[in-house]
């Protein structure tokens, strides 16, 4: 089963502040374990929510509103990398994005580079990018948006990857398969979805191929506690299936 790991935005991340490098060196011998043996896939960082813009589309309208702000609905059903060379780019595309949907939510994120944590220096004409987090509604919580939405939003992709913007592209299942998952001090509590939302930034994310719920439960305990032991990750299924919007 594939599963994605997303941990929720922390004080640090939202200050600006780069992580420490003995958690980035934790962090990346415990992706590389995943890694060597071919179960990572993918995975990536989020800057706080000042670098973070969010469009609301609302009787044909839509309200953009660019961070800082707190999290509200974000619960996603869709996410896209995108690889832009402005902000305003990106949001142009968001823009198209949402008015497929009608009626919705979509959070752009921008993703941490190497040069972001100090890793490495800055290279000159260096591209941004973001991910587009398609907010659940109550259509993808129902297990499927309209075949209507889904050939338009197929067409858009396929015109992202012709441009070159689109990095990748991963649906999730929904949340009635999810469980959130809550540490405090490396105690766990598990709550089951389904979930009406998550008011929780997202600060991050792992995509992993894994055995089941369990392997990825047992695999958070140690993610969580290389972050501090303090926070809360969302566990969900990703949808490979030939027809995921």
């Amino acid at each position: 089963m594939r599963f994605m790991i997303m941990h929720k935005n922390d004080s640090q991340t939202e200050a600006g502040q780069p992580p420490p490098p003995e958690l980035v060196a934790r962090m990346g011998a415990f992706i590389g374990e995943y890694a060597q043996s071919g179960r990572f896939v993918d995975g990536a960082g989020l800057s706080g929510s000042k670098h973070r813009t969010r469009l609301v589309f609302r009787g044909g309208r839509c309200t953009i509103k660019h961070g800082p702000y707190a999290g509200e609905h974000e619960l996603p059903a869709n996410i896209l990398q995108l690889k832009v060379a402005t902000r305003e780019q990106a949001v142009g595309w968001a823009e198209r994005y949402g008015k497929v949907l009608g009626e919705g939510e979509i959070e752009l994120g921008k993703v941490n580079e190497p040069w972001d944590i100090g890793l490495m220096p800055m290279p000159e004409n260096a591209p941004l990018q973001f991910l587009l987090i398609d907010k659940a509604d109550a259509e993808s919580e129902a297990g499927a948006r309209s075949a209507q939405k889904k050939a338009e939003l197929t067409r858009l992709k396929t015109e992202m990857t012709k441009a070159g913007v689109l990095v990748k592209s991963v649906a999730l299942k929904p949340s009635v398969t999810a469980k959130r998952l809550i540490f405090t001090n490396n105690a766990l509590q598990v709550t089951d979805g389904p979930f009406a939302e998550s008011k929780e930034l997202i600060g991050g994310f792992a995509i992993l191929d894994l055995a089941d719920v369990d392997e990825a439960l047992a695999l958070c305990r140690d993610y969580a506690a290389i972050l501090g032991g303090t926070l809360e990750i969302d566990v969900r299924i990703v949808d490979q299936s030939d027809d995921a919007a």
